[in-house]
Formats: C-alpha cells, sequence, structure tokens
C-alpha cells in the first residue's frame, strides 16, 4: 500500500502555502496578507516571549489621562499597561521586540517622564540579549552589572569560606574585610548521610573488638588499624578540611581540635603497633577509662576506638543539629510560589467592555490586574477583594494563624491561602514589593547581623581552639616529666583535646538570638537584629502613643458644643470643610457627621449647602487652618473669612462653656472663625479589646507604662484610667513628642517607645522603638526611612507589646545561662581530662552531648 508523496523540495511548499493564502483572500480573509516567518510570536505578538517593566514617572498630574496612555500603549502589539496614580508607576508587559524606549517614548507624547526602575534594569540583567534601552539606561546597567559582580564575588568567597577552602586572593579579600574575622564552621555539604553510614559501618566492629576482649583474635589490632583509616580519612574529611582551610586563612575551625584528636588518635595507634609489643599476634587490649591508673598503661594502649568514635559521634551530631534547626528562611523559600506558575486574570477589553480571562505567569501579573485564586489556592500578590468571598489562612508570618473571613474591599496579603472559597483579587503589589517578601529580606538581615554578644562568643570559641591545643601540650609535657609514663601523658592530652566544644560556646548565643528573631516573626514581629532582643530585654518603662496604638481607626463625632449665639449645624459644617483633605481618623469622622447633617437638612435654609474652603494648611502643631466662605448677615451675601481647627493642650486654653464640654468629653476639637471660638466637637475613639489587658501584663512584667497624648490632661487622664495606665504626658504638641520621649529617658529609664509611622521622631529617640504597621503597606514604610524602626509590629492589637518584651526576657535569660553551661562545661572537661579522671571517649560523648544541651535549649526561645 502506498503513501502519499510529501513535497521534496521547500519551493512546494511555499507553492502550497501561497495557493492557501489566495484562497483565503478569495473568501475575504485578510489576516494572511503579511508574510510569515514561520518564527514563533513574530506573527503574533500575544505569543512572543514577554517581558514585564516597571516605570517611575514624573510629570503625571492628573488621574483622568491615565486611561489615555494605557490605550496608546496598548496600541503595540502583544503589549498590556496598567498605571497607578497614587504610586506614579506603571506596570507593562511587552514582547521582547519591544524596548524600554519606546514604551517611554509613548509616554513622553503625554508629558510623562519615564524611568525604569531598579528592579526591572536588574530584571535586564538577566537577558543580556534584550533591548538595553537609552544610553542613560545602559550606563545605569553597567553600574548595576558592577554592583553585581561584587555581590556575586562575594557570595563565592563566602561559600568557599563555608567550605572550608579558599585561594590566596580570597584570603587577601577576608583579611581585608573586618567582619569576617571569625571562626570557620565545618562545612554543612560535606557532613552527609552516607558518610555517616559507611564510618558506621568500619567503626562499629572496632569499637567493638577494642572493649570486648573475648572478641580479640591473633592480628585483630591490625584489622582494626585497617578499618579505621578510611573513618579517619574520609569519614573525618569535613573535620579535617575545615582546619586546613583555617590554617591556610589564619582562622580558628571549631572542629580543628576534634580533627587533631582524630588524625592523632589513629598515628599514634599506628606507631604503637610497629614500635611497641602492641603490635605482637596475640596481644590483648584492656582499656580503662582512667589514666591514673598507670600500671594498665606501661606497657602501651592504641585508640582506634577513639578516633573512630569520635567521627562518628561529629558526623551523627553536626547530622542531628541539621535536621532540627527548622529556619524561617527555609519555610518561607517552600512557601514562595514559582513565578513561572500560571494564573487566570481578568482584562477588560477596551473595545467591547467585555471582561476577558487570560491565563498568564505569575511574573506577567501587573499591578491593577484582577486576579483569580481558586479555593485551596495560595494568594501569590498583595492585593484587594474585588469578587467572591473566602476564609482565608494567614502566611507564617501574617500574625497568629487565625483564620479570618474576607469578603469584597477586604485587603489580603501574599502567602495566605484561600479555603473554602474562590477570591477575585485586584493586584496592589506583586514580586519583591509584596509583604511576605519584604519581610523575607528583613528577617533575612536580622539574622544575619551579629550582635556584640554573639561576636564575643564566637570570637571567644576561636580563641578556644588553640588554647586548647596548647593546654594539651603542656599537659602531655608535664605528665611525662612527672611520671615517666609517655601513654598516660598521651591519653590525658588526647582526653583534652576530646573534650573540648568550642561549637557549644559559638553557637550559645547566636542559634538562641536565631530562634528568638524568627519565633517573633512568626506572630507578626519583626526585630532589627539580635542588639534589639538585647535592649528589649532592659525597657522599664513602655510610653504608648494613644493613636494608632491603644485606640481602633475608626473615630466618631460625640458632641458639638457650641458658645452662645453660635449655630451647632454651621460649626460641624466649617470642621468638615477644612477636614476635607485630611486622612486622619478624626478628620475623617468630623466630615463624615458634617455630610450626614447635610443630608438630613439640619440646621435649615440659614446653613449654606456647601461651603466653599482655600488655601487649606496644617501647621507644626497640627492645626488646621483656611479660607472659608460664609454667610455674613446684615444683608450681605457671603464673606470669606479665616477658619481653623485646634486642639487644646491645657484647660487654660478655653473658657466658660466651651471649657466645661472640652473637659467632660472625648477628644476635644475647637472651631475658630473670625478670632474667635464658635464650638467643639468631641470625639469618641475606640478602646481596643486588648489594650487593658496588655498594659496589666506589662505592669505584671515589672514596666511602667506611659501614655502620650496632645489632648487635655482631664481627657488624657480619663483615658488612662479605662486602660489601666500608670501615668499620663497630656497636652503634648506633635512636634514636641519627642522632646517628651527623652525627657523619661533623662529620668534614667530604659525607654520603647510604641507609635504608628507618625511618630517616627519620638520612635528614633527613644532606646527602643517600636511601629505599629497598622494600615500602611510596608514596603513603603521600610523604603522611605528605617530610622526608629527597631521592633515593626504587623498585627493591630496590643498584646503584641508584652508578648514581644516576655520573648526578649526569655531569650537574653537562655543567652546567658547558655554562655555560662558552656564555660563551666568547658573548664570542666578539661580540669577532669588533665586530671586523668576521663577517657578519651567518654570525653567525646560529652562533648557532643554539650553542643546537643545548647542546641536544645535555644531551641526553647521558638516557644512564644
Amino acid at each position: 500500500m502506498s503513501t502519499p508523496e510529501k513535497p521534496e523540495t521547500t519551493g512546494d511548499l511555499g507553492a502550497a502555502i501561497a495557493e492557501a493564502r489566495e484562497a483565503a483572500r478569495a473568501v475575504g480573509i485578510s489576516e494572511f496578507d503579511t508574510p510569515s516567518t514561520g518564527i514563533a510570536g513574530e506573527d503574533n505578538p500575544e505569543d512572543a516571549r514577554k517581558h514585564a517593566f516597571t516605570f517611575d514617572l514624573e510629570g503625571l498630574d492628573d488621574a483622568p489621562g491615565i486611561s489615555d496612555i494605557e490605550e496608546a500603549l496598548e496600541e503595540i502589539p502583544g503589549v498590556r499597561a496598567r498605571i497607578v496614580f497614587g504610586d506614579r508607576r506603571a506596570w507593562i508587559t511587552a514582547p521582547e521586540s519591544v524596548g524600554p524606549d519606546r514604551l517611554a517614548e509613548v509616554m513622553e507624547r503625554f508629558g510623562v517622564v519615564a524611568r525604569l526602575t531598579e528592579g526591572s534594569l536588574r530584571r535586564r540583567l538577566d537577558h543580556p540579549h534584550a533591548a538595553l534601552g537609552s544610553s542613560h539606561q545602559r550606563r545605569r546597567l553597567r553600574t548595576l552589572r558592577g554592583r553585581r559582580q561584587a555581590e556575586e564575588r562575594a557570595r563565592i568567597i563566602e561559600r568557599q569560606k563555608r567550605a572550608g577552602w579558599l585561594r590566596s586572593e580570597a584570603i587577601r579579600h577576608l583579611v581585608q574585610d573586618p567582619e569576617s574575622r571569625d571562626v570557620l564552621f565545618t562545612a554543612r555539604d560535606l557532613v552527609t548521610v552516607p558518610r555517616l553510614v559507611v564510618s558506621t559501618i568500619l567503626a562499629v566492629p572496632t569499637i567493638i573488638l577494642h572493649y570486648v576482649v573475648a572478641f580479640q583474635f591473633p592480628g585483630w589490632q591490625w584489622v582494626c588499624l585497617a578499618l579505621a583509616l578510611p573513618v579517619v580519612v574520609w569519614g573525618a574529611w569535613p573535620f579535617h578540611r575545615a582546619m586546613l582551610g583555617g590554617l591556610r586563612r589564619g582562622l580558628s575551625a571549631l572542629d580543628a581540635a576534634s580533627s587533631v584528636a582524630i588524625l592523632v588518635a589513629w598515628l599514634w595507634s599506628a606507631a604503637m603497633l610497629l614500635f611497641t609489643p602492641a603490635g605482637d599476634i596475640g596481644w590483648l587490649s584492656n582499656p580503662k577509662m582512667f589514666a591514673f591508673d598507670q600500671q594498665l598503661l606501661m606497657e602501651g594502649e592504641i585508640y582506634l576506638d577513639v578516633a573512630c568514635g569520635m567521627t562518628v559521634v561529629l558526623l551523627a551530631g553536626r547530622l542531628m543539629t541539621r535536621r532540627t534547626r527548622l529556619s524561617l528562611m527555609d519555610d518561607l523559600a517552600n512557601a514562595r510560589p514559582d513565578p513561572q506558575e500560571c494564573y487566570t486574570v481578568v482584562h477588560r477589553n477596551r473595545a467591547t467592555g467585555r471582561q476577558e480571562p487570560e491565563v498568564i505567569p505569575l511574573q506577567e501579573v501587573n499591578v491593577g490586574d484582577d486576579l483569580l485564586v481558586p479555593e485551596g489556592h495560595i494568594i501569590p500578590v498583595d492585593g484587594r477583594v474585588v469578587g467572591g468571598s473566602s476564609t482565608v489562612e494567614a502566611g507564617l508570618i501574617e500574625g497568629r494563624g487565625i483564620p479570618r473571613r474576607v469578603k469584597v474591599n477586604d485587603r489580603v496579603y501574599a502567602g495566605s491561602t484561600a479555603v473554602d472559597g474562590q477570591l477575585k483579587v485586584r493586584v496592589i503589589r506583586t514580586g519583591h514589593l509584596t509583604r511576605s517578601s519584604v519581610i523575607h529580606r528583613w528577617v533575612r538581615g536580622a539574622t544575619r547581623r551579629q550582635n556584640r554578644m554573639a561576636w564575643v562568643s564566637t570570637s571567644t570559641a576561636g580563641w578556644l581552639i588553640p588554647a586548647s591545643l596548647i593546654i594539651a601540650g603542656a599537659d602531655f609535657s608535664l605528665w611525662y616529666l612527672i611520671s615517666g609514663n609517655i601513654n598516660a601523658a598521651f591519653t590525658t592530652a588526647l582526653a583534652i583535646l576530646a573534650s573540648v566544644a568550642p561549637v557549644a560556646l559559638a553557637l550559645s548565643t547566636s542559634l538562641a538570638l536565631r530562634h528568638g528573631i524568627e519565633a517573633a516573626a512568626r506572630h507578626g514581629m519583626l526585630l532589627r537584629d539580635g542588639n534589639i532582643m538585647r535592649r528589649l530585654a532592659q525597657v522599664d518603662t513602655v510610653v504608648f502613643n494613644r493613636v494608632g496604638t491603644l485606640v481602633e481607626q475608626e473615630m466618631a463625632v460625640e458632641t458639638v458644643t457650641a458658645d452662645h449665639g453660635e449655630n451647632p449645624d454651621l460649626v460641624l459644617r466649617v470642621a468638615g470643610a477644612l477636614s476635607m483633605e485630611s486622612e486622619h481618623p478624626a478628620s475623617q469622622a468630623i466630615v463624615h457627621a458634617a455630610r450626614q447633617s447635610r443630608d438630613h437638612g439640619e440646621g435649615g435654609e440659614e446653613i449654606p449647602h456647601w461651603i466653599e474652603v482655600t488655601h487649606v494648611d496644617i501647621t507644626a502643631d497640627g492645626t488646621f487652618t483656611g479660607m472659608v466662605t460664609l454667610p455674613a448677615g446684615h444683608g450681605d451675601s457671603e464673606r470669606q473669612v479665616e477658619a481653623s481647627l485646634w486642639r487644646p493642650r491645657t484647660m487654660a486654653d478655653l473658657t466658660g462653656r466651651l471649657a466645661a464640654a472640652a473637659a467632660s468629653g472625648g477628644t476635644p476639637i475647637i472651631v475658630r472663625w473670625r478670632g474667635k471660638d464658635r464650638g467643639v466637637i468631641t470625639l469618641n475613639d475606640t478602646v481596643k479589646d486588648d489594650a487593658s489587658e496588655a498594659v496589666e501584663d506589662l505592669a505584671d512584667l515589672g514596666m511602667e507604662t506611659i501614655m502620650l497624648s496632645r489632648d487635655t490632661y482631664p481627657v488624657a487622664r480619663r483615658f488612662a484610667d479605662r486602660i489601666g495606665a500608670a501615668s499620663v504626658l497630656a497636652g503634648i504638641a506633635p512636634g514636641r513628642k519627642a522632646m517628651a520621649v527623652r525627657a523619661v529617658h533623662a529620668r534614667g529609664h530604659c525607654v520603647a517607645m510604641v507609635g504608628d509611622s507618625s511618630v517616627r521622631e519620638c520612635l528614633h529617640v527613644a532606646d527602643v522603638g517600636i511601629c505599629v504597621v497598622g494600615g500602611q503597606p510596608l514596603a513603603d514604610l521600610i523604603r522611605t526611612d528605617t530610622r526608629g524602626l527597631d521592633v515593626v509590629v504587623l498585627r493591630s492589637d496590643v498584646s503584641a507589646i508584652p508578648q514581644i518584651m516576655s520573648l526578649a526576657r526569655r531569650t537574653s535569660r537562655l543567652i546567658d545561662q547558655n554562655i555560662w553551661f558552656a564555660w563551666i562545661y568547658n573548664v570542666a572537661a578539661m580540669l577532669a581530662a588533665i586530671s586523668g579522671l576521663l577517657h578519651p571517649m567518654a570525653a567525646t560523648v560529652l562533648m557532643i552531648c554539650s553542643s546537643l544541651l545548647i542546641e536544645w535549649r535555644s531551641r526553647r526561645a521558638r516557644v512564644f
């Protein structure tokens, strides 16, 4: 049966394609007028590989023009654009053939100057064949490329440092870096399970033959020497390599003493077999645990059991430590979505106005897109729910893991999981700007920065290695000179090397600090570094700024009291007009009450429906001023007058009826125009549910609580009594709050200031600044300025404050106890070894047990 013949030349294929195009044109199909090149994406830009660009925009003065710019950009085939007016940024996805210059030229036609962000420039470095853009962008790329190369060199050196082996040029680089003058840990990649298994298989018969005389057949010692050789050389290679790397770089390797002990034990045993009767066939060993039993040591003793046992115990201990030392960084990395994972995004077709779904990779999702998150999936972006509802389980660091029900207009964050329903999320932040990414970078930096105590512990551990070698050498010499027994002298010296535990001393501080920092982060509290943990433990006074910490964000108008002859509705309308542009909760409450009064027609025809206000300004002490248009009376229509909203700091600022109203209610706001106070508006703010309990917990910890407020003393004292605060600093203007915190510190207190970003200066002058984020985007808070951000609290409950204080005290107490234990153990173990009370094998077991005990104690810092 014959098969149809295929075209043999490309000419036949081209003729067939031409006939097909001609037939298509004959029936009115014209999409094929442009010849195809056969390259995917060249004919259809939607199929081409795309890149995401982020531009910072200058000259974007009005929001209505955004749609015109987006339409002009999307006229380029394959381009999708989203512009956010508030951030002055454009997120654009374009094919590879469309460079950033072309996109910038389109925006320049509208008077907008577009510059690629540093993040976009970094992505261009990952695609060297992509268009580089303008000369300015190329210069920035060269700068970033040089910076990246320097970072890569530093990473390579760090990997070599951990591996324990460096070339001479790396050594010179490290000598110039003062922060690299620390100890050398054993390379984790070399400590593997196969190495442990093989070493154990060879070590077990060696140890058994040493201690069970009945199993010692003729020539057993030579068999043990052969079995121990691969264990000593290959099994203990991670520790030997670290020691050699430390010697090459002039640093102390933490396992150097163990490495020397393993090698010396095998070499000593080989020498004994070659040059003493211990190598005779039929020789039997009867090892004892104590070196002072010199009669039994006179004929010689071999220590192959110590060499093999120490290797196996060290490998097992390091592997056990690695498997039990769970890291928050690892958990965050595992929970991070794959950028190549595809999600469904709903776009509005500008031509038809319909919503059209499109499946795209996560890395192509832009700000402003509507992303569909199916039930049971992790939310990959920060955004606002615009469709659907679901129970959301918080991510690793989004609070205490309590599920919450979200609906339209609620905020959701990357790393959370939609449990029981599909959500449509409008993207606000993606990639490295999401809250989880910012937290990941923050915690990674906090755990890497050593505090002073960690540096002291690590440096001391480094000095312990040469000290132990010197002590072992001196011990060997003295024992031999005094007793004349070289075997006893060697046994005690080997026990010294086997018992010393520099790892326990090095980890006594850093490990507990890391666990404490990660435990705080898992519960929504970010610490800058380990130094902050120590300072928190020393705090004896906590100052709360009332707004942003102790009360909810929402406020409500409680009363409106007008002076004699004044209209209370007019007082409220003027206050609403002056507060219109402010986002402060007090201003929003006044605006809301003024609108309700207007909508209900209160005040009659005497009150204008709309009050014009111009030249609104906010002074340094928080007073709102402006020119308002009011009825003038006496037949005149209207007149512009100067009006203001101000908050009294002392009762002496008011008299009569207004003074009584300001002292009897909530937060007072005074309304003034034409130089006269016309009325008082009191605001009621809701105390957070756990504020009183949190203040009580702080008092139980022995801390004094102070509330800082700009309200008058009667109002502030009444509020402080509701939550149980011990002291009140009332009548403090915003510009003088930092001075008030300094005054508390000047009295000899260690002060922690708790507030939101509006009191950043107060956070900076305190011993510890605790910033409550609230609804502010974390990326914006950290990017603008990190002054005063010693602790960043992502939660809104006040109970976070006593919890972080308690965690800091417990962690600091664990660190102190770990340091004392490590020192007491090392001194006691050396004395026991020197006196001959400690056998080298028993010393090995004690050494690894001390390190594991430090590990176990340090993990207690994870208990919140």
